[in-house]
């Protein structure tokens, strides 16, 4: 099921388990993953786009590989919170995703990762081909992360 408010999708939730971030690009997918108590996401790995099925086949292998129990694309909506056509084309992945695993699926508000993202590396004094192998799992990781911390506010609330 896919659910747009954050709300919702932790309430579809079971307790404990470990999540799956995505950050959706052109020509990759940024995978990232949580622990089982949701406290930190952790950068896993980048897949080189090919079709659907070849890209989903793939998710669903670290899926049940570490027992995830949700799914968080990052929304790359415009700066002023509009969505224009990869808004669109993240919806359709969730969509036909959805219709391949039954588990909850949400969206996060992915504006500022790969700058984030961008940052930390440089930070870290990260050569620039390392930056370019990276930088979509660890952009990914913070769209996860920002889920782990709205989720665990939800459940402080």
């Amino acid at each position: 099921m896919i659910y747009e408010d954050m709300t919702d999708f932790a309430g579809s939730l079971p307790v404990h388990g470990a999540l799956i971030g995505l950050d959706l690009g052109e020509k990759t997918i940024g995978l990232a993953v949580s622990d089982g108590m949701r406290g930190v996401a952790t950068p896993l790995e980048t897949v080189r786009r090919k079709k659907f099925g070849v890209d989903a086949t793939r998710i669903e292998e670290v899926i049940r590989a570490r027992d995830i129990q949700g799914l968080v694309l990052g929304l790359p909506r415009n700066m002023d919170g509009s969505e224009g056509p990869r808004c669109q084309s993240t919806r359709a992945f969730a969509r036909n995703f959805a219709a391949r695993w039954d588990g909850p699926i949400g969206f996060w508000d992915e504006r500022l990762s790969t700058v984030a993202a961008e940052r930390a590396l440089l930070e870290a004094d990260t050569t620039r081909k390392r930056r370019a192998e990276v930088i979509d799992h660890v952009a990914a990781s913070y769209i996860l992360q920002g889920v782990l911390d709205r989720l665990r506010h939800l459940s402080a609330g």
